[in-house]
């Protein structure tokens, strides 16, 4: 019997230390920092960060060890006039991998220059879905801006493989925007702080007239990439109906964050995709990618010729 109770204790362990979601990385740029601070402090700050991400649970599913999505949060911190307090860029990038191949693809690759946070080291990285913020709002906020970007990753990635399987993490990361700390020196969470921050990413993706979005992210990675291995033409087809279905959906909904945000960091692998396309078909992708995604225009316009 004690036996028994032993393995079903060895077994629950298991699967707690591989249910986690994310495979995170967290690098810290503090050279902008002024150089009064001891820089010891932001390796301890990217250790908590990284045990934050990795070994809290962000959904109610047990995820394998190869199930787990790889993502990087790269800040660039420099000081403020008060003691304890930062400034940051973070850059958010997450990768969903392609069935039959090695390959990765980007799913998430954003840049947040609305962060501002106050870290004392070693002091713990609390939060609590249900919170009200704290009375030190600079402190809550690095926790806040760490699980608002936890469940979109989540909620892209599930999207990906089930339609509209994201919902549920988006509106959790919409429930962390209702309930943002608030000072003077936070912002990212209003929609008067922008046309894009974060306010807007997780609105979009719940906004009723942007429901096309969902099927965009699923087409795109279940029925194009998934199935360049077995159909390379027909994947290729596939990827033809999103571009259309973008088209359609930024003519209705012209200058919408989801818009760009869905294009940053694809332009190689959409070139790629089609630069083995019939001539026609390549042509027909080069003029939508230049209007979609009017950053990249250049490349889209040069190397699908």
């Amino acid at each position: 019997m004690y036996k028994v109770k032993y393995f079903v204790v060895l077994l629950l362990i298991s699967r707690i230390a591989v249910a986690q979601e994310l495979n995170a990385r967290v690098t810290i740029n503090s050279s902008a920092v002024n150089r009064t601070v001891n820089k010891n402090v932001f390796l301890t700050l990217q250790s908590s960060m990284t045990n934050f991400l990795n070994n809290r649970k962000w959904s109610t599913e047990v995820y394998l060890p190869s199930e787990k999505i790889d993502c990087s949060f790269i800040f660039n911190i420099e000081s403020t006039d008060e003691t304890n307090v930062y400034k940051a860029s973070l850059t958010v990038q997450a990768a969903r991998p392609v069935f039959n191949s090695t390959y990765l693809s980007p799913i998430v690759n954003y840049q947040d220059k609305d962060v501002s946070f106050k870290y004392i080291e070693f002091q713990q990285l609390e939060f609590n879905d249900n919170r009200v913020a704290g009375s030190d709002a600079q402190i809550s906020n690095l926790t806040a801006i760490l699980a608002y970007y936890a469940y979109m990753i989540v909620g892209f990635d599930k999207d990906s493989y089930s339609s509209k399987g994201g919902t549920v993490y988006f509106q959790k990361a919409q429930n962390i925007v209702n309930t943002a700390p608030e000072s003077r020196n936070i912002s990212g969470w209003k929609a008067f702080d922008g046309i894009r921050n974060r306010y807007w990413l997780s609105e979009n993706m719940l906004n009723s007239r942007y429901t096309v979005m969902h099927d965009v992210y699923y087409n795109y990675y279940r029925k194009c990439l998934d199935k360049m291995y077995e159909d390379e033409k027909l994947a290729r087809q596939e990827l033809m109906g999103v571009l259309n279905l973008l088209t359609t959906y930024n003519s209705d909904n012209p200058n919408t964050m989801i818009n760009q945000f869905f294009f940053q960091g694809k332009a190689t692998e959409l070139i790629k995709i089609f630069s083995k396309a019939s001539p026609q078909d390549k042509v027909r992708a080069s003029e939508i990618l230049q209007k979609l995604d009017i950053t990249n225009a250049g490349r889209y316009k040069d190397e699908l010729k």
